[in-house]
Formats: C-alpha cells, structure tokens, sequence
C-alpha cells in the first residue's frame, strides 16, 4: 500500500533502491514496469515542468498505469527524488586524460558538475530539500573530485573541504539561476537606483560601486572568478607544506 503522509520514510528503502538491492515485486501480474521506467518519466516531467509539477499521480498518468502500480516499485516520492537526482547526474566524468595534475583536473571536474546542475534546474531544489542519501553516480562524483585532489598532499579533512568549497559554489550558482527573474531584476535595479538618488549618501561606498558598475551584466562565465579563487586558495595552500 501507499505509505501515508504521517508514516516515516526509510532510509534502508532508498538505499536499496539507489543500489539496485530491491527486488522485483513478487504478488500481483507479471511486472509492466521497472524502477528505470517510472524514474525515466518523472525525469522528463521535472525536466519540462520543474519539481512543482512533479506527482506520484503525474508520473502514473504518464505511463498509462494506476498510481497504486508505482507504489509497488517506490514507495513514495521522497524515494523517486533520490532515485531521480541520481540519475540525473549521470557518470562522473573521466579526469584521468586531462593532464597537469590536481588543479586542470579539479576545473574540469567542477564545469561538469556545473553543467549538470544548468541543465536540469531543478536539481539545486531537489538536492536542498533534505540530507541525501547518496546513489553510486553521486559517490561517483564525489570520487572523481577527491581522486584529483589525492596529489596535492592535503590531508583527507582538507581534500573533502576544497570539495565543498567547490561544489557549495556551484550549487550557489545554480540557485541564483535558478531564482533568478528578469522582470523583477529590472524593477530592483529601478528602484535601488531612485532609492541611491535619494539616500546615497548614507551608503558612500555601495553608491562608488553602483556608479562603477559593479552589479552591470557583463557576460562572462559565472563560475569562473569564484572558482578560480577556489583553486589559488588551495594552491597557496599545498605551497605551505
């Protein structure tokens, strides 16, 4: 049966699913779907729609079955979401043929990633909503960042805190995207300008920085300053011994 609203999740659930530990259902007809379909279809309902769209009633509608059907495959949509973040990820990329060591490697690791989170928008909410349960692409990831960080002679707590550094600007990034509106950016910037004219004294330096276009558009890559802040910082870092 369908897990109630007031029923615990459990986390052994998710994880049984993530790592395909799960068996097929056992009662009822032969199974006309599988895990990968109904993960499949929620993908491509959050991917058009975004994650207000997505329902375990959606998703069974697009498959042509019954709701009841899913919840003899994933017990909830707390459970999808797992499943559905990670795959959505995909495999982590290959950083052993990009060559010049740990900083090369950890840029391309991070424009992958960055990538990842630009396609699917809806992934910095999903992700954000709770602790996650971790499937093997995620790990995946996580290991393919600190495998390039294994040379820099940084210890294990270290490499694991570039890693957040690095994915904690990525997922700021991708939130700012994700929340940002043009309409309403405009009338901010209209109003903060009228504000300035009228109290820009009280604020010298925000004025000198507005004046001096600081919040301008300017077309360059987002990721790119802060993360080569990032790397300089773990550069300066490993030159310390």
């Amino acid at each position: 049966m369908a897990r109630s609203r007031d029923e615990k999740r459990d986390p052994a659930v998710s994880l049984a699913l993530l790592w395909g530990e799960q068996g097929q259902p056992r009662r009822g007809p032969k199974p006309s779907l599988s895990v990968e379909r109904i993960v499949d279809s929620a993908l491509g309902i959050a991917d058009a729609q975004g994650l207000d769209a997505l329902s375990m009633q959606g998703v069974a509608a697009h498959l042509g079955v019954t709701t009841m059907a899913l919840y003899r495959y994933v017990p909830g949509k707390t459970e999808l979401l797992d499943l559905m973040v990670d795959a959505a990820f995909g495999p982590a990329p290959d950083l052993a043929g990009v060559p010049g060591g740990w900083r090369p490697q950890l840029d391309a690791w991070a424009r992958a990633c960055w990538e990842q989170y630009r396609r699917r928008p809806w992934m910095v909410a999903a992700t954000g909503m709770r602790r996650q349960l971790m499937g093997p692409r995620q790990l995946g990831w996580l290991d393919s960042a600190l495998a390039a960080l294994a040379g820099t002679g940084l210890s294990f707590a270290q490499q694991h805190d570039v890693f957040l550094l690095v994915i904690g600007h990525i997922r700021n990034l991708a939130q700012q995207r994700t929340d940002d509106d043009a309409e309403g950016r405009e009338e901010w910037d209209r109003l903060t300008v009228q504000v300035l004219e009228r109290h820009g004294g009280r604020f010298p330096a925000l004025t000198a920085a507005v004046a001096g276009g600081a919040f301008a558009p300017h077309g360059d890559d987002p990721l790119d300053f802060g993360l080569e802040r990032i790397l300089d910082g773990v550069a300066a870092l490993t030159g310390r011994g």
